[in-house]
C-alpha cells in the first residue's frame, strides 16, 4: 500500500452514504466506525503483502500418501499442475462418528467457491477416516465439488500439526508451493489457544469462515454460546 495513502479519517468523510431518518449522532458513530473499517482494510492488505513476501519454507516430503477418487496419490500429485496447493486439514478422524460441526460449516461455505479456488490454485481437503465415510458425509450434506481426500495413515495429519497430543484432530489451513520441483510450506494457520485474546476462542484472522463474518455485521455479533451444528429442528 502507498505511504502516501489518504488518511482514513479524510475517506470516510466523502463518503456519500446517508440512510432515511438518521440522527446525527448516528452519522458521526457511522462515519468514525467507517474510518476504523478502513484502516482494517489496509491492515489486512498489509498482512496479505508480508504474508507473500515470506521467504522460503521448509522442504516438505513428497511421499505424503493420500486416498482419492482414483485411488492412492501422493501430496506432488495433489498439485494437479498447479504451482500452488491449499489443504484444509477436516476434523473428521477415525474416532468420531459424525465430523467437526464448525469444520463441516466452513467446508460447506467452500462448497461454493471450490470451483472459483481452483482457477488460481490446486485444493485438497483431507481428513484422516476412511474416503468412503468422508463421501458418504459429503453426499449426505450436497458437497459436489470439494476435492476429499483420506490421509489413513496420518502421516502428513501427524507432521504438519493436524493431531494433537492426545490423537484429536486440529484443524489446519496449509499453502504450498512447488517451484524447480521442490515442495515447500509458504503458509500455515499458527493461531490457536496460547494466542488467543482472554474471552475469545482460537482462531486465525482474517477469518476463514463467512459465517462470522457475516455475523459479525449484525449486533448480536458471534455470540459466547453458540456454534454451528449439523443439523437443526425442521
Amino acid at each position: 500500500m502507498p505511504e502516501t495513502s489518504v488518511p482514513a479519517t479524510e475517506l470516510a468523510a466523502r463518503a456519500r452514504s446517508r440512510w432515511p431518518g438518521e440522527s446525527a449522532a448516528y452519522r458521526a458513530a457511522r462515519t468514525a466506525l467507517l474510518a476504523d473499517e478502513i484502516e482494517l482494510r489496509r491492515q489486512i492488505e498489509r498482512v496479505a503483502e508480508r504474508r507473500r513476501a515470506l521467504p522460503d519454507g521448509p522442504a516438505a516430503s513428497s511421499d505424503y500418501s493420500f486416498e482419492g477418487p482414483e485411488g492412492a496419490v501422493t501430496l506432488a500429485e495433489l498439485f494437479d499442475g498447479k504451482e500452488t496447493l491449499l489443504v484444509y486439514t477436516w476434523m473428521f478422524g477415525p474416532e468420531r462418528e459424525r465430523p467437526c460441526p464448525m469444520c463441516t460449516s466452513l467446508l460447506s461455505a467452500w462448497e461454493g467457491e471450490a470451483l472459483d479456488i481452483q482457477q488460481r490454485v490446486a485444493l485438497a481437503i483431507t481428513a484422516r477416516s476412511p474416503l468412503e465415510k468422508l463421501r458418504a458425509f459429503a453426499e449426505e450434506r450436497g458437497w459436489r465439488h470439494l476435492p476429499l481426500y483420506s490421509d489413513a495413515s496420518g502421516d502428513f495429519s501427524r507432521d504438519y500439526n493436524a493431531i494433537d497430543d492426545e490423537g484429536g484432530d486440529i484443524p489446519q489451513l496449509l499453502v504450498f508451493t512447488r517451484r524447480d520441483g521442490t515442495i515447500r510450506l509458504f503458509w500455515a494457520g499458527e493461531m490457536d489457544d496460547l494466542t488467543a485474546d482472554p474471552g475469545e476462542d482460537p482462531r486465525g484472522a482474517p477469518d476463514l469462515m463467512p459465517l462470522w463474518t457475516v455475523l459479525d455485521a449484525t449486533p448480536e455479533g458471534r455470540g459466547t454460546d453458540w456454534y454451528p451444528s449439523l443439523t437443526y429442528p425442521a
